[in-house]
């Protein structure tokens, strides 16, 4: 017979798993409500997307074509998966580099001329991807992704930067600070079609525009801002054509705008970063003889990394998705110079009545999206400083 401890040890042992069910059963039902709100609107948006991309889709539903709209973007599969083997190697070179960097061996040396030739090769396998794929897919797809890319680069690196700078002034102990907080919040909360239109009067091609106004007082000769086409480096003198030309001074103009409406977010998002870190690192530095710019390199910069992090993970898919004002703001003059990629996939849709295009260009974006997503987080994730 089993003794009476036994018998209790069993009896609690059972008793703990049915709870332990019961806690798990709880934890279904209480997240099963957030579950089937992300599976409606969250996923069953991007299978349908997929279904759609997949039938020749003209305001109804056509007949079924398979990769066709995907082959339109590519050209071949070939183009595309040449490309895949560009960034595949891109990645293994990144790691055999970095490798490098952790050991101490001889072989250091090696290591970085390998990642460094599987850098090379990853990139000469790109372009030549990239080329076939400009001359039989969609040029007007594959240009609008250098114009989004152009886009992004050019906004979201300025407004961190700016952002921090002026985070940090507005963080010391400065007359009139909060007022400061406020008007430089005002840009982001203010409706962007709105402002966006006002931008459109200020950067007018008439030579008594704001923005030309304001560069006559340094001489310069009046500019066509929104309704130029030409790169700036063009209009600088020099000689410059394709991607190395930058982007248009039509596309610049919307950059500034993205600048000026975003920052503030920035700013107030760093302040508060500033805020967490505690005062004592500061002064013990200080008692240390660090001066004000190795206090802000040193401790700063690192202590504030993951509000960075977030600023520029949210800001590079922002700009992506970018559309409200970048609709309002670009003009026919400037050609195809400031049309992004979700500004084609809306062309497609609603002026082309092309549904099916238009799906498949739009999950071609969503991977773009999601693989620049992890890039992202994979370089500067590790390099973040969580305390």
């Amino acid at each position: 017979m089993e003794s009476s401890d036994t018998i209790i040890s069993t009896k609690g042992s059972n008793a703990f798993k049915k709870q332990a069910f019961k806690d798990q059963i709880t934890g279904l039902l209480f997240t099963f409500p957030a579950l089937l709100i992300i599976l409606i609107f969250g996923i069953f948006p991007i299978g349908y997307s997929i279904y759609m991309s997949l039938f020749n889709w003209q305001v109804t539903k056509g007949p079924f074509i398979g990769d066709k709209n995907y082959l339109l973007i590519f050209g071949s599969w070939t183009n595309f998966l040449i490309i895949l083997a560009g960034i595949a190697l891109f990645v293994l070179g990144f790691y055999v580099w970095r490798r490098a960097f952790q050991t101490l061996s001889n072989g250091q040396r090696w290591a970085h001329i390998a990642g460094a030739l599987i850098l090379i090769l990853g990139g000469v396998i790109f372009v030549t991807g990239w080329g076939l794929m400009y001359e039989t897919g969609n040029n007007d797809f594959l240009n609008s992704l250098i114009v989004t890319v152009y886009y992004a680069l050019g906004t979201v690196p300025a407004e961190i930067i700016i952002g921090l700078v002026l985070a940090y002034i507005l963080y010391q102990d400065i007359i009139g600070k909060q007022a400061f907080r406020i008007i430089y919040f005002l840009p982001y909360i203010t409706p962007s079609i709105s402002t966006a239109v006002v931008f459109q009067i200020i950067f007018s091609s008439r030579e008594t525009s704001v923005a030309n106004r304001l560069i006559g007082l340094f001489g310069m000769d009046p500019l066509k801002w929104r309704f130029e086409p030409k790169p700036v480096l063009n209009l600088l003198g020099l000689d410059v054509s394709g991607l190395a030309g930058g982007p248009s001074l039509a596309l610049l103009t919307i950059i500034i705008f993205g600048i000026w409406s975003f920052v503030g977010y920035n700013t107030v998002i760093f302040l508060s970063g500033l805020g967490n870190i505690p005062k004592e690192i500061y002064e013990a530095a200080e008692i240390d003889g660090g001066s004000k710019w190795d206090r802000f390199w040193h401790i700063t910069i690192p202590m504030i990394s993951p509000v960075t992090f977030y600023l520029s993970l949210i800001g590079f898919i922002g700009t992506f998705k970018a559309f409200n004002h970048l609709y309002v703001m670009r003009t026919p003059s400037a050609q195809n110079t400031v049309i992004t990629t979700s500004l084609l996939v809306f062309d497609r849709f609603y002026k082309a009545n092309q549904y099916g295009v238009a799906t498949a260009q739009a999950i071609v974006l969503f991977l773009v999206i999601l693989g620049l997503t992890f890039a992202q987080n994979k370089l500067m994730g590790e390099r973040v400083f969580y305390g």
